[in-house]
């Protein structure tokens, strides 16, 4: 099964042109949109979860078509918002059994099975009777991630899962993902690049509504490779080397700034040459265009 998305544009009554004629092919495993906030990351990721409509453009899920027939894709997908609220004083075994109704599970026996095994695959099962709101947040991710897997989905979309979780939980989570994403489609949505770095076959960079790359974050890479030079500077000086390069990033270090360029060949000087990651390729895909 594939998710096939076809010329796909969205303008909001504001002006604003959200998404700006996307088309993507999904397959099984872990794929990354990466970008920055306000680049029509969730926008997209709504309208696939048939929140909104687009102005124009289809969407298929295997054989759904699923601007046409929303019932038929809400039951094969699992969706984690990048914000969503708890019933409080609910605990986390009595709220996920609630959704698992809402789902459609209506076998007692059944139900309490899946919601079980769902706790103890999140690894959340020894806090099942703990209220969901007292979680931390990385456990309230974990529960997010419960929900989301009931019904057996085919598509999940996770929408800036990390943002805000400790390593520890960070990692917990990656661990999570990835076993999800053997299986089944699973859209992470990010600006957080060591998330699609860990996790992810196939991505994408993302910025005002535009698809800037696609591929694997090994061809990302290569795109930029030989082409990003280092330079430790003042911070004075900083303006100045902004005017006369592509300035890509900047990191503190030790009172001076270390700043990576982009350029196809080195720069005068001072630059020497570093070995491009994941991040390179972000901060110039997005800052060149």
């Amino acid at each position: 099964m594939e998710l096939r998305i076809a010329n796909v544009s969205k303008t909001y009554s504001n002006g604003l042109k959200a998404l700006n004629n996307v088309n993507l092919t999904i397959h099984k495993g872990m794929f990354g949109l990466l970008g920055p906030n306000g680049a029509g990351k969730s926008t997209l990721m709504r309208t696939i979860a048939t929140l909104q409509d687009p102005d124009t453009g289809s969407i298929t899920l295997g054989d759904i078509d699923i601007l046409n027939d929303k019932t038929a894709l809400r039951k094969t997908l699992g969706y984690l918002p990048q914000d969503f609220g708890f019933y409080p004083k609910v605990s986390a075994m009595d709220l996920l059994t609630h959704f698992a109704v809402l789902k459609g599970i209506s076998n007692k026996n059944e139900r309490k099975e899946i919601v079980q095994a769902l706790l103890q695959q999140t690894n959340l099962y020894e806090a099942r009777n703990r209220n969901v709101s007292d979680y931390s947040g990385g456990m309230r991710q974990r529960f997010g991630i419960a929900q989301a897997l009931l019904g057996n989905p085919k598509l999940i979309i996770v929408d800036e899962p990390t943002a805000g979780l400790d390593p520890t939980e960070r990692n917990r989570f990656h661990n999570l993902l990835s076993e999800i994403g053997e299986q089944i489609i699973v859209i992470l949505s990010t600006h957080i690049v060591d998330d699609v770095k860990s996790l992810c076959n196939n991505m994408v960079v993302m910025n005002k509504g535009t698809i800037l790359f696609e591929g694997t974050p090994s061809q990302a890479q290569e795109t930029v490779q030989g082409k990003i030079w280092k330079k430790m500077i003042e911070r004075s000086e900083f303006e100045a080397y902004r005017k006369n390069y592509t300035v890509i990033s900047s990191k503190s270090l030790e009172g001076k700034l270390a700043i990576h360029v982009y350029a196809e060949k080195q720069p005068d000087g001072g630059f020497e040459s570093v070995a491009s990651d994941l991040e390179d390729v972000y901060f110039t895909t997005i800052t060149k265009n």
